[in-house]
């Protein structure tokens, strides 16, 4: 069974026919947390991130190193949002996918 993922929705006080409804996620190993939130139309990826709440959460993201992307594509934090965004929160690597697999393998072998 995958990590539990935590909802939080968040609505802005700002006019339904100029709103846009997203998604900000942060994944851990062991949980992953999804805030739905209602922004102004033209709000970029950054003032999303803040308005959310999630830096709160979770004080370790750090927007001048983590990276973000919309639907597993990197952006830029100046972005705009679109209607329906997931925008996704990258932890950095612990270690290079490349030696990860050359450890795995050789273990099997042993």
């Amino acid at each position: 069974m995958g990590a539990p993922i935590l909802f939080t929705v968040i609505d802005c006080e700002c006019d339904n026919t100029a709103s846009v409804e997203i998604e900000i996620v942060y994944a851990l190993p062991t949980k992953q947390h999804v805030v739905k939130i209602t922004v102004p139309a033209g709000t970029t990826l950054e003032q999303a991130i803040f308005l959310s709440g999630i830096l709160n959460v979770f004080p370790e993201i750090d927007l001048k190193k983590n990276r973000v992307g919309v639907f597993n594509k990197l952006v830029k934090l100046d972005t705009s949002v679109q209607p329906h965004d997931r925008v996704e929160i990258y932890r950095s690597l612990l270690i290079d996918p490349k030696e990860a697999r050359r450890l795995r393998v050789s273990r099997n072998k042993a």
